[in-house]
């Protein structure tokens, strides 16, 4: 087997299929990595998604023996919607990262793979792949760096130097022994952008994030928002894009080249109060092709009420007190009510002292004590 020209032929396949980049890296121990992660871990800076112990996410041997190289993929998103819906007083509006735009980028990228993997069958009958997209052990990062996609940048995002930082990355480990690519050797220099602008300094520094404080992983969680972060949300329902917007390599960077990608914008910029009354099919129906829907709607919703407290938003103040009244679920309970404390009209904190009557949760009626503490603002 000429391996040079099977890996030509691998490059040529991936831009019939649409991958927008295509690297090869070896499938030796990410040892630089395993040392980071290590450090993380000591440090309590994982966010807890993370699949697979150290070793598991550092040496790919182990999740494909005879492991010889690893194929990483990129295909850019855009970073614009067109035609979007603005947010105004009485009507306002949520919004979804840009990597939630579109169809789920697990199921775009997956197939992606596939193709190549059937492809590799073909022309190499006695080839063992492992594919991953974003949910394996491996760092799609890593990888992507090690196989010269782009480089890592301070805002712990791979950058490539076509498509900035707006692109979703997955790898197949094989035991094909392709040559491996140059890395890029760009860098961030001495910009330091994104970490002075990280709205909670999740970027402890340059390259190294406390997942426990970026806004992309706390918009995912399901229990009650950190009182500290609770002003920076703003109105992100899922995600954060705020370090990758501010980049000065990602300025005029915005790729419609997937129909798959591009955002519907009732879906990924949709009215607020609306989805405090959304049943779980309406919501299937309306979110589940994205990826911002992962968790559900319960995170989503509590999402919501704090963008509706952000805005101050008084047209929303009876669904809130029908959420304080009558949802189950007590961190809606509760953060209804700490967000008509937040709107602040005398409707608002008598709704709240009369619920507290017969509230029986301890966490909802600390947040009932805390929502009328803004009464005496």
């Amino acid at each position: 087997m000429d391996y040079h020209e099977l890996k030509e032929q691998v490059i040529a396949y991936s831009k019939e299929i649409g991958i927008d980049k295509i690297g090869f890296a070896s499938a030796d121990v990410f040892g630089e990595l395993k040392a980071r992660l290590k450090r993380q871990e000591a440090l309590g800076y994982q966010s807890g998604f993370e699949k697979g112990d150290v070793d598991e996410r550092t040496e790919p041997g182990r999740l494909l023996p005879g492991a010889q190289s690893i194929i990483s993929i990129a295909m850019a998103y855009p970073s614009k919607m067109h035609d979007a819906p603005k947010s105004r007083k009485g009507d306002r509006r949520g919004l979804f990262c840009r990597a939630s735009w579109g169809e789920d980028y697990h199921t775009v990228l997956r197939d992606r793979l596939n193709k190549l993997g059937a492809y590799l069958q073909e022309l190499f009958p006695d080839v063992e792949l492992k594919s991953m997209v974003d949910t394996g052990e491996l760092s799609d990062r890593a990888v992507a760096e090690r196989a010269g996609i782009g480089f890592s940048g301070k805002n712990c995002a791979i950058i490539t130097p076509e498509f900035g930082s707006y692109v979703y990355l997955a790898e197949l480990v094989t035991n094909i022994p392709f040559a491996p690519d140059e890395p890029v050797q760009e860098g961030c220099g001495d910009c330091n952008i994104c970490v002075d602008a990280c709205p909670t300094g999740a970027l402890v520094q340059g390259g190294q994030l406390n997942a426990q404080r970026c806004i992309a992983f706390l918009t995912q969680t399901k229990d009650f928002l950190p009182d500290e972060f609770r002003s920076k949300i703003g109105n992100r329902l899922y995600g954060c894009d705020t370090c990758q917007t501010v980049c000065p390599i990602n300025r005029k960077k915005d790729f419609h080249h997937h129909e798959e990608f591009e955002p519907d914008p009732e879906v990924v910029k949709p009215k607020l109060t609306p989805l405090l009354s959304i049943s779980n099919r309406q919501f299937k129906e309306k979110f589940g092709s994205i990826s911002g829907s992962w968790r559900g709607k319960k995170p989503i919703q509590r999402n919501v009420i704090l963008a509706l407290a952000h805005y101050r938003d008084e047209t929303s103040i009876s669904e809130l007190i029908r959420l304080m009244n009558e949802d189950p679920r007590p961190v809606i309970r509760g953060t209804a009510a700490w967000g008509l404390g937040k709107i602040g009209t005398s409707d608002c904190f008598t709704a709240i002292k009369d619920a507290m009557i017969n509230e029986k949760d301890e966490q909802v009626i600390y947040e009932m004590e805390k929502g009328l503490q803004f009464e005496k603002i």
